[in-house]
């Protein structure tokens, strides 16, 4: 049964009830490919209401530093769906998102991948929750109206970390961080906070391709990013924050935070007690299709083994490559592709796009049949 026959008899007005025992797939399943290929879903249709997870409805209702890291993170990479009663938060690090489902003691639910959504995305149905962030102002559609929420006093570094954690950038070299908002009213309250805390910063703007105006809140500065980070990293508990981000701004405070970087080709190391950066880059994008399964699997063991995805890639194709062989049948090649685009070593990709060339395959077999070889890495 193809998704194309799924998305059909969906579009024919069967209930996804009567489709479940028809098609040998559970509501869930369903429901995922109909996200996979963004097809619009009518209430009426769904047998019943969507599975309730488990999660803390009174999240939102008690202030802590927890809840105010969760709700700074909301508010810049998170979503109120408009339809259903449900939120989600988006995250390139996946441990974020754990970490968050921990807050919350909510069930660690993904929304599917595809071609549009590659970012891990963590669902929580709650009609509770979805009012409780409307009350402080949070509602769907939010990046252009967000006001800046009446956080009290004794959260608002916790609040700070989670929007710079959600939609901050910090230069490597501890000398500016801005966050980016398309709120005038958001983040004209964010930079209130950081002056009352008696740190320079700015607002700057531009306007985007799209002709929405878009707003920076900077802090610039050596001294006054150590002390930005010596307010919003008080009260960190359980590494909820962006390990980079906390390395990068408080590496000129007199207390430095530092853990070593344990990817393939680090982008910081302590040298003589300093900082050290990478300053060039022998890395490469490159996007291709991939199966699908294969790269859900290749998720999972890199959050195990705390690394990346494309550190996993490199691994299996540096040991096809010792090989020199790849058996290659076009009718086994997987039916369930996604585009995907990461960075490779320059070098490394340059070797897998000869040896394709040389065997007369396509690239992302060479990946594919590479994964079967990665070592155990830790």
């Amino acid at each position: 049964m193809t998704d194309e026959i799924i998305i059909q008899m969906y579009k024919n007005g069967m209930s996804f009830k009567k489709m479940a025992p028809i098609i040998g797939i559970s509501d869930r399943a369903i429901r995922n490919v109909m996200y996979k290929h963004g097809i619009q879903m009518n209430r009426e249709q769904y047998a019943g209401q969507p599975r309730k997870n488990k999660v803390n409805e009174d999240f939102f209702k008690v202030w802590s530093h927890e809840m105010a890291w969760v709700l700074g993170l909301f508010v810049t990479d998170g979503c109120v769906n408009k339809k259903y009663h449900s939120i989600s938060f988006s995250q390139k690090d996946e441990r974020i998102l754990r970490l968050i489902a921990t807050y919350m003691d909510a069930d660690y639910v993904l929304a599917a991948t595809g071609p549009t959504r590659t970012t891990a995305t963590l669902l929580i149905n709650s009609k509770v929750i979805k009012e409780d962030l409307a009350a402080l102002g949070i509602v769907a559609n939010k990046s252009l109206s967000m006001p800046f929420p009446n956080v009290p006093t004794a959260f608002l570094s916790s609040f700070i970390r989670g929007v710079i954690d959600g939609d901050g950038w910090v230069g490597r070299e501890g000398y500016e961080m801005n966050v980016t908002s398309a709120s005038l009213e958001f983040a004209e309250g964010l930079l209130s906070v950081l002056l009352s805390w008696s740190l320079t910063a700015k607002i700057t703007s531009f306007t985007s391709k799209s002709g929405t105006f878009i707003y920076r809140v900077w802090v610039s500065g050596k001294s006054e990013l150590s002390k930005l980070a010596d307010i919003i990293y008080t009260n960190v508990k359980d590494d909820d924050y962006h390990i980079y981000k906390r390395v990068y701004m408080s590496q000129h405070s007199s207390k430095p935070f530092y853990v070593e970087d344990l990817i393939d080709v680090p982008m910081w190391s302590l040298k003589n007690g300093k900082l050290i950066h990478r300053t060039t880059t022998s890395r490469k994008s490159f996007r291709t299709n991939i199966s699908k399964s294969l790269l859900e699997s290749l998720r999972e063991i890199a959050a195990e083994k705390n690394t990346r995805i494309n550190y996993l890639l490199e691994n299996g194709l540096k040991n096809v490559l010792m090989r020199q062989f790849i058996p290659c049948n076009k009718f086994e090649r997987p039916k369930d592709r996604i585009q995907f685009k990461t960075t490779y070593d320059d070098k490394l990709l340059t070797e897998v796009k000869e040896f394709a060339k040389k065997k007369y395959i396509y690239i992302n077999d060479v990946i594919e049949y590479g994964i079967r070889f990665i070592d155990d890495v830790e």
